[in-house]
């Protein structure tokens, strides 16, 4: 686990970008639609797993123990969790999509940290005691999420076609920070209950940090993106731009009756980036 993480950082902060140095981006529009909308079906079949196995029957959402039995129920949690713990290792695709169109500056700490963080925490969740329980409440809730996530990804990759569709991307934000806020408050229920032996009270600690950390992070951008309006693209000409939009990392005016392939803007886990402006 640990070697692959390693590899996965090694990859697209040093191999992948000199790799790609000499060479155009790759057009993947294909297997982007393709990748993105797999993402959509596995993580709503996650979900519905995380509902029948619990969360959706017998848990009472609030002190939820590990069931270390061999009953239906039990096992039935312990392979949603594996699936859901897989799917954080094809996630890592996400920065490879990245790296092979050239798209180098969406390669962020931040992205990096998240996508090698979760497979690596989730490992020790899964080996070192059954899953389950209130602690199995946040994957749930990411799984959901991504359902709406990678529909949008899905829908942007499509191209210009689809761009009608798209009207609620200013609200993916808001989405991850009510994931944060709403795993963050079922989690503290833990330091307010009289009593509750929930096997594993480590694991309670690390989800309420993890929670608040990118809750801090997500509000930040936020405020930079939406109140101050420091990450809202900016025009660098003074040349009037005709049928002018985003896309990707830099801004393209296209003039009348030129087409933009995938001329959408890009959203990664929530961040924008501050574009440039060229004529084509």
């Amino acid at each position: 686990m640990t070697l692959i993480l390693l590899g996965y950082v090694f990859l697209v902060l040093y191999a992948g970008p000199r790799y790609m140095a000499n060479r155009k981006p790759y057009k993947l529009k294909t297997a982007m639609v393709i990748y993105n909308f797999c993402m959509v079906a596995s993580n709503a079949y996650i979900v519905y797993e995380f509902l029948m196995s619990g969360w959706g029957t017998t848990y009472t959402w609030r002190c939820d123990l590990i069931d270390p039995s061999s009953n239906p129920q039990a096992l039935r949690m312990i392979r949603a969790s594996w699936l859901f713990y897989f799917s954080k290792y094809v996630e890592l695709l996400d920065t490879a999509f990245f790296v092979l169109r050239k798209k180098h500056s969406q390669v962020t700490f931040l992205h990096i940290f998240h996508h090698s963080f979760m497979p690596w925490s989730w490992w020790w969740g899964i080996t070192l005691t059954p899953e389950g329980g209130m602690g199995s409440f946040h994957a749930m809730v990411n799984a959901m999420v991504h359902v709406i996530m990678y529909t949008y990804y899905g829908l942007a990759a499509a191209g210009p076609r689809f761009q009608k569709y798209l009207w609620w991307k200013k609200y993916m934000t808001a989405i991850q920070l009510i994931q944060f806020i709403v795993v963050s408050v079922h989690i503290s229920q833990y330091y307010f209950m009289e009593k509750c032996d929930y096997q594993v009270p480590i694991f309670i600690h690390l989800i309420w940090i993890y929670g608040m950390f990118f809750f801090v992070l997500f509000s930040n951008f936020w405020i930079q993106a939406y109140v101050k309006g420091k990450r809202l693209p900016a025009i660098t000409e003074d040349k009037p731009k005709q049928n002018g939009f985003v896309s990707g990392s830099e801004a393209v005016a296209v003039p009348n009756g030129k087409h933009l392939e995938n001329g959408t803007d890009h959203y990664t886990n929530g961040f924008a980036l501050s574009a440039k402006i060229k004529e084509v």
